[in-house]
């Protein structure tokens, strides 16, 4: 991996772990407005070290140790760098049971956004699709149903990578879910900062998979995404802090990150049944939606500013 690619992959990483977990600096803006400074400064400082290195650190390690356990612990950090062909060839072969399974996760993840959850309509379709959200469990069982019988006449393994990734989505999903009904918890005054803080860390590591997963579309060295995904979240906390409510003008940006997360899901389904992918599209994608979304949203807040203009005058 040449110099760029290393450099492009890391800033694509940054991105997308910022776009991916704007939700996430939402809910944590909101609660910190509840707190005290001193225990914000302790969030900012100690929860970045556990979101980075905890989470976005251990977690990618953790997922390719479990994928391929011969390598060992050290081993699945320095594979990627590692110059010996029995470790690219161990790594190699159990890459499609993760990117399977990891490709599964994005793209239900995209399905049930596009379906299922409120949004800002960024194009008229997408009134369509939640009009007929339930037809999401339908697409999402047939979808599967294709995943497994073409993995089964490639590699039987990738079956198992595709109902695991099924699997975790609706796992987290739950726990997502739960995550919301938290946040009204911790808006009360009751509750202790520590507990307010603690709730924050583990909200922040269910918010983060996706982050993880999709890094992998990426590049499948931890010492990568644990700088690009670390980046992005050292970056999206401090936006916490300073500037969420420009960040809620910003309309469509969540359109943007599930776009992407589509495309960085597919990328990592035609990438496990061996049909290579330069290592710089990933980035260069999330470049150009979340540009696109970035622009569609400065647009609408240029929009509302005329419009507010011309009623004050």
């Amino acid at each position: 991996m040449d110099i760029f690619t290393i450099v492009l992959t890391i800033l694509g990483l940054c991105l997308f772990e910022i776009i991916s977990s704007v939700d996430n600096a939402i809910i944590n803006a909101e609660v910190l407005s509840t707190m005290s400074e001193k225990a914000k400064r302790w969030f900012l400082f100690w929860g970045i070290l556990f979101a980075v290195f905890l989470v976005r650190g251990m977690l990618p390690m953790a997922i390719i140790y479990f994928t391929v356990p011969d390598l060992g612990l050290w081993g699945s950090i320095t594979a990627a760098f590692s110059s010996d062909p029995s470790v690219h060839k161990a790594v190699d072969d159990a890459s499609p049971v993760l990117l399977m399974g990891g490709g599964t996760f994005l793209v239900f993840l995209f399905l049930y956004w596009l379906f299922l959850e409120q949004k800002h309509y960024a194009f008229k379709i997408e009134k369509f699709f939640v009009k007929h959200g339930i037809w999401f469990y339908a697409l999402a069982s047939v979808l599967l149903s294709g995943l497994i019988w073409f993995s089964v006449k490639t590699n039987p393994i990738m079956c198992f990578g595709a109902a695991l990734g099924a699997s975790a989505f609706f796992i987290t999903s739950g726990f997502k879910t739960n995550a919301e009904e938290q946040e009204k918890k911790l808006m009360k005054k009751g509750m202790s900062d520590i507990s307010k803080i603690i709730y924050l860390e583990l909200i922040d590591a269910t918010f983060s998979i996706d982050g993880v997963l999709g890094a992998f579309a990426f590049t499948l060295s931890v010492p990568l995404i644990l700088a690009g995904n670390g980046l992005g979240a050292v970056v999206l906390r401090q936006l916490t802090v300073g500037n969420i409510d420009r960040i809620k003008q910003y309309l469509y940006l969540k359109n943007g990150a599930l776009y992407s997360v589509f495309f960085l899901g597919i990328i990592m389904i035609v990438d496990s049944f061996r049909i290579h992918i330069p290592e710089w599209v990933s980035p260069a994608i999330t470049f150009l939606i979340v540009g696109y979304f970035f622009y569609r949203s400065r647009k609408e807040i240029v929009r509302k500013e005329k419009l507010e203009k011309k009623k004050g005058a």
